[in-house]
């Protein structure tokens, strides 16, 4: 049963970060993949907000299941961020890469704290 709980919800993940993906992508004229961007902080936020809520007692492990590991593995990709960071710098535009590294880490980072202390302040 908690196989159909990861499909689930990476049957969802999938198609709303490509979506979401093209979206953004199609509003900003700029090398940066603001579209990987925005689905990874995404997945950073949810998969914080539903660790405090899990912590606080306010989310079980079938939740977890289908949204941690389902919908936000589906909906944020490391390697995708990867191969265009990777791009980023083969193209000469290294500044870029190192800007979407170091903003997806600490943004990323502080998305995922943001989550944490949101469910501490809702669910404790």
């Amino acid at each position: 049963m908690n196989w159909l709980l990861v499909i689930a919800g990476a049957a969802v993940g999938a198609p709303l970060r490509y979506l979401t993906d093209r979206a953004v992508q199609a509003r900003h004229d700029t090398v940066l993949p603001w579209g990987t961007f925005t689905v990874n902080m995404a997945g950073c936020l949810v998969l914080g907000l539903l660790t405090g809520a899990v912590a606080a007692g306010a989310a079980s492990s079938s939740l977890q299941l289908l949204l941690g590991t389902g919908l936000c593995g589906a909906l944020s990709t490391y390697s995708t961020f990867s191969y265009e960071t990777l791009r980023l710098a083969e193209d000469g535009a290294r500044l870029y890469a190192a800007a979407n590294v170091v903003l997806s880490v600490v943004v990323g980072l502080g998305a995922a704290f943001a989550g944490v202390r949101l469910a501490e302040a809702l669910w404790t």
